[in-house]
């Protein structure tokens, strides 16, 4: 990635999504990757190798967050998935990450597959392409729904070292162990699938995985190391074990009940709906090698979906912007705005791309805010997304540039 060192935008319309207003006409410095200072009136007058972008009344914002994607989840087909190998899938992800990043997602949480070595990738400009926060490997129980082998396989997988979505964990010594393995490889997070799933070939999605015990071992090694847990999970008991026992937070999440809701807001704890990969895998999980055996857990959850967004929302739980999508389903990751927006104000749809996405990762204040020190990863969009969330929808046509760490790269 070439960097900048220093960058002006002046003629600004500054979005910041905390406060929920669209400033006036405005200035903000850029220098050494971060956000140097922010002004009105007259810019600051700067030296003749400066650059200076000229935005034109255009809107300035944070750059977007997907806290829940697949990098290495490039197929959904096994037969596909079986011949490629793991420099290819590399390739494959990193092409994945740039066109992410095209899409405005300036910051990525990959919660299953991603490794050390494609955020390392990333971070050196290697490849254009997110910010990669990673949590390595998902943890499953046998049977659970990382366990994708098979019912004709009767050997156990080894290690978790082969290339994957996730590694079999089963007992809390495993358990421990699989945990400490991905916190020594620079895991961000913990995952750990305690409920059946979609697209799992061997679950149900009402399944409850994982026990007590072996969530809280992981809770407690996460914690160890200043990390957490978030929890792929569905149905009910699943979702309020894993927050009884200290999960952070909760991907999906469609089946939850007034229980789940009060678990999430005594605890602070955030949830991640990723309601377009059902829309998705319903219209184009054939294409994708999605077995006929998912549609009928699609159908199930589907709708429930925008009734848990709802009824979390009017709760007050904190929401985060996640996608979820998988192949060539990833062209739709923008969609997730136009379908939580059914349910939500704008401003609330954008607070979970942006500022509350920045507070799970632990980075209030450095991502997600037009605030100084901030990094300086910035969208400069034609159009209001407070007032019309598909501007945010539509890049070809409203996305005129995005700035990541100080440097404009499209």
């Amino acid at each position: 990635m070439n960097r900048v060192n220093r960058l002006l935008i002046v003629n600004a319309h500054p979005l910041e999504p905390v406060t929920e207003q669209l400033g006036d006409r405005s200035w903000i410095e850029l220098a050494d990757g971060l956000i140097a200072a922010t002004g009105t009136g007259a810019p600051p007058a700067v030296p003749g190798d400066v650059r200076v972008l000229d935005a034109a009344g255009a809107t300035v914002l944070p750059g977007l967050i997907d806290a829940h994607v697949h990098l290495t989840a490039n197929t959904l087909d096994p037969r596909e998935r079986e011949s490629w190998t793991p420099g290819y899938a590399a390739v494959r992800s990193l092409r994945a990450a740039e066109e992410m990043l095209a899409r405005g997602f300036t910051t990525v949480r990959d919660v299953g597959g991603a490794d050390h070595g494609l955020a390392q990738a990333l971070r050196e400009g290697l490849v254009r392409g997110p910010r990669l926060i990673h949590g390595g490997k998902a943890l499953s129980q046998t049977g659970g729904h990382g366990d994708l082998r098979p019912l004709s396989e009767d050997g156990r997988p080894c290690c978790g070292h082969q290339p994957g979505f996730a590694r079999i964990a089963d007992g809390v010594e495993e358990v421990r162990l699989a945990a400490r393995d991905e916190l020594r490889k620079g895991a961000a997070h913990l995952k750990l699938t305690v409920s059946g799933g979609v697209a799992s070939p061997h679950d149900e999605v009402s399944a409850v995985q994982y026990t007590l015990e072996e969530i809280t071992a992981a809770v407690t090694e996460a914690g160890n190391a200043g990390r957490y847990v978030t929890v792929h999970a569905y149905g009910a008991k699943a979702i309020n074990r894993a927050l009884e026992a200290g999960a952070r937070c909760v991907e999906h999440g469609n089946l939850l009940d007034d229980t789940t809701l009060k678990l999430l807001l005594d605890r602070d704890a955030y949830l991640v709906p990723t309601l377009v990969t059902y829309e998705q895998l319903a219209e184009r999980g054939r294409e994708a090698g999605l077995a006929e055996g998912s549609y009928r857990k699609i159908a199930e959850v589907r709708e429930a979906g925008f009734a848990a967004l709802d009824r979390a929302h009017r709760a007050g739980v904190n929401l985060v912007y996640g996608s979820d999508l998988l192949g060539p389903m990833r062209v739709a990751q923008l969609q997730e705005f136009t379908l939580r927006a059914r349910v939500q104000p704008a401003a609330a749809v954008l607070r979970s791309a942006t500022s509350t996405a920045a507070r799970l990762l632990g980075q209030e204040g450095r991502l997600g805010t037009l605030a100084p020190g901030a990094h300086a990863d910035l969208l400069v969009l034609d159009g209001d997304p407070l007032a019309d969330l598909s501007v945010l929808t539509r890049p070809e046509r409203h996305l005129r540039h995005v700035i990541q760490a100080g440097a404009v790269v499209s």
